[in-house]
């Protein structure tokens, strides 16, 4: 009996625990979600869930995925606002590339991007003409739509707040209306704003179909990874090209400025994006921790204004903006009435530490950027410790954070031509997978869109990342002489200047560039030499050629020459020494300067010899071959057929690129005194550098190519390299280059 009474005990409480678990009333430990689009973003290094943990006395995250979704979360909104929050992300909600994009187009011709012409009568803002503008001159356009990958629209589709004057009406019937449209597949749209007061929705006023968003402020609820992007929110102000540089010029120590945390912005009285930024008042304390609101926005703030208003308008005007971003250790980014916000760009410009506070916000470029390196990423709700939190981190981390913002700025955001190229190459990166771009070439300079996966995908193939690889370069280089002038006599100098080369031990062979209108000479007129020397005929006889990117050469360095150059063995070896130690910049003989001409109001060229230069010209200069691939890939071809009518400033054009990329000057090496008197005493250039208007076209070359890369790339520098000063022997007995004192 006592059995009977134990086995209906067991079994009642058995069939108890099946029906409350089957009801709900008990949880195994089981994830509550299976793979999703958070669960991508492992392959991409980005972790949200490590948002405060990197700094000591941190606290534990909010994440908003983790929350119970249920019903409850909407429950003061109705069938309708759903619907229409969801309104143009539907259809679409569950594409990736896989799903919704037509890898075949991009089989045929690569990755090609059309742009729609412009129709009649349709408005556009400057903002979206500096978009549209800047995919057309880049390396991807394409005019033709069946070469096309990518399409574009030229309906500006930035602004859809309804109350906006730049919003354009019937976008739904325009687009629907475009015969290659197909329902949105193969096609981004860019927007900036959507969604409109009160709610601020980010519904686009029309269906996008399989197209996909490059949007600002899109939320991790709505954002589909690796399929959209996520862009910044940037002004109408925002330069289309160059952009200006970071504010951060030395590598202070201790990295600490006059105030700790800053913000100064609108505080919202009503609506949406009010609850934290008018929470801001308990953590500002008029000393290091400044964060400045004013009601004082809108036309009817008044109806709204509240006991604190006419203390924070009064506050608020006492403080300069540009003051306090400038010497701020932290900026913070609280969201507005939209996730994104302008502080966001100010302040990584700034060198400010951007502290984010808009929970929900997929980060701009989160594929590729790894943003725990370069901000902050906080929770709203944890507002009141964010000061304890950013006074524990340490200024070695604060120096470090401070330089990505740097690093991240100019390579990514400066200009809006950046902000359309960064879009474009992370859709190819996506499309191109066998060849898209590592963590490291995104985050580390000089970036992702100077580490072209066209030309390798492997890292040691570029000078940036020797010193990461612990690899150093070939020990041989390619020389490669331009020859302009007939080959009339073997006492000529470029003969002298072939056997000098040749004689190095550093030489792997000798590439000579037939630019001359006359025919090729024949084999037996060249010197004998103990390495190869081939003759190639320039393309088209114009100057850029020079600059190919020739399969012909093997080696990782170029040792460029113009055939009247005068340099001994000696100086051939010397300055490939010093190049294997600088493998990401110019390195050589010439130098010449730059200068700001305040009276004319522009860039001037000088060719005094001063301690003072900013290019080392390419009549003698060693670089790494990957800049021959720069600069006839991502250069524009206005550039250089400017340089081929002229037949003139390529060797400028090439230190612009050069600098442009390692944020770095060339480097001199030791000077031969007779140099100079060499040089102009060789007729076929003499006239050359005594013409004037040969110089003056070099002023203006300087000007255009200052204006094409936005700012002044060249960086000045007093540097020049001796023999008995670079890894010699002090002794005369044991000195390497003795020859070159003597010159």
């Amino acid at each position: 009996m006592q059995a009977k009474k134990r086995y209906l005990t067991l079994f009642s409480a058995g069939a108890c625990f099946i029906l409350l678990f089957c009801f709900g009333g008990i949880q195994l430990p089981l994830s509550r979600r299976g793979p999703s689009r958070r669960d991508d973003r492992s392959l991409t290094g980005y972790h949200p869930g490590e948002r405060w943990r990197r700094f000591p006395g941190s606290l534990q995250p909010y994440s908003p995925w983790e929350e119970d979704r249920g019903d409850s979360h909407n429950e003061h909104i109705s069938p309708r606002q759903k619907r229409d929050a969801n309104s143009g992300v539907d259809s679409g909600k569950r594409c990736r590339m896989d799903s919704c994009f037509d890898f075949s187009l991009c089989e045929r011709n690569g990755f090609k991007v059309y742009v729609y012409p412009q129709q009649k009568g349709e408005k556009m803002s400057e903002s979206y003409q500096n978009i549209l503008s800047s995919i057309e001159g880049s390396m991807y356009y394409t005019p033709d739509p069946g070469q096309a990958c990518l399409f574009i629209l030229s309906l500006d589709t930035l602004d859809r707040d309804q109350l906006s004057p730049q919003y354009v009406h019937n976008l739904k019937v325009k687009i629907q209306s475009l015969h290659l449209w197909n329902g949105g597949k193969n096609h981004i749209i860019f927007n900036l704003y959507s969604g409109t007061w009160p709610d601020y929705t980010e519904d686009l006023g029309f269906d996008i179909g399989l197209a996909m968003l490059a949007k600002a402020s899109i939320s991790t609820e709505n954002f589909r990874p690796n399929f959209d992007v996520s862009i910044p929110l940037f002004s109408k102000e925002h330069p289309r090209t160059g952009g200006e540089r970071g504010y951060l010029k030395h590598n202070t120590i201790p990295p600490y400025r006059k105030y700790m945390l800053v913000f100064k912005g609108k505080r919202y009285l009503t609506g949406i994006g009010s609850d934290t930024r008018n929470a801001l008042y308990h953590v500002h304390n008029s000393d290091d921790v400044v964060l400045l609101t004013t009601c004082k926005h809108g036309k009817d703030w008044q109806k709204h204004k509240d006991a604190r208003c006419d203390k924070d308008n009064a506050d608020y005007d006492k403080y300069d903006y540009r003051e306090m971003l400038y010497n701020s250790t932290f900026c913070l980014v609280p969201r507005g009435r939209r996730l994104g916000s302008f502080r966001f760009l100010e302040a990584l410009q700034a060198a400010c530490v951007p502290v984010m506070l808009s929970n929900g916000w997929e980060l701009p470029f989160s594929e590729i950027i790894d943003w725990n390196t370069a901000a902050v990423i906080g929770d709203e709700r944890l507002l009141l410790q964010i000061p304890s939190t950013v006074r524990s981190i340490h200024q070695d981390k604060i120096l470090s954070l401070r330089h990505q913002t740097q690093f991240l700025w100019e390579a990514y955001f400066n200009s809006v031509e950046k902000i359309v190229l960064t879009t474009l190459e992370i859709i190819q990166d996506r499309v191109m997978l066998h060849t898209s771009r590592s963590n490291l070439m995104w985050n580390s300079l000089p970036g992702g869109l100077f580490t072209l996966p066209q030309y390798s995908t492997y890292l040691g193939d570029f000078p940036f990342y020797y010193a990461k690889l612990g690899v150093k370069p070939y020990t041989k280089f390619t020389a490669i002489v331009h020859v302009v002038s007939p080959l009339v006599s073997q006492s000529q100098p470029v003969m002298k200047l072939l056997q000098s080369v040749a004689k190095s031990q550093y030489c792997a062979q000798v590439i000579v560039l037939w630019n001359c209108d006359k025919p090729l000479p024949a084999k037996h007129r060249w010197p004998v030499t103990s390495i190869p020397v081939i003759v190639i005929e320039g393309e088209s006889k114009v100057i850029s050629s020079r600059f190919l990117p020739y399969d012909t050469i093997p080696t990782d360095a170029v040792l460029s020459l113009d055939e009247d150059t005068v340099l001994s063995t000696t100086e051939v070896d010397f300055a490939f020494t010093v190049w294997q130690s600088f493998p990401d910049r110019i390195v050589g003989y010439p130098a010449r300067s730059h200068f700001w001409d305040g009276n004319k109001e522009r860039w001037g060229y000088t060719s005094k010899w001063t301690n003072d230069y900013s290019m080392v010209l390419t009549g003698a200069a060693i670089y790494h071959k990957y800049y021959h691939y720069l600069y006839t890939t991502y250069l524009p071809a206005s550039l250089r057929n400017m340089v081929d009518q002229m037949s003139n400033c390529e060797d400028i054009l090439m230190n612009f690129l050069v600098s442009s990329v390692s944020k770095l000057p060339p480097i001199k090496v030791t000077q031969k005194k007779q140099y100079k008197e060499t040089m102009m005493g060789q007729s076929s250039r003499a006239s050359r550098w005594a013409d004037p208007d040969h110089f003056a076209q070099r002023q203006t070359c300087m000007n255009k190519f200052a204006s094409w890369f936005g700012s002044m790339p060249l960086v000045h520098s007093q540097m020049r390299l001796d023999p008995v000063l670079f890894k010699d022997q002090v002794s005369i007995l044991r000195k390497k280059y003795r020859d070159i004192e003597r010159l």
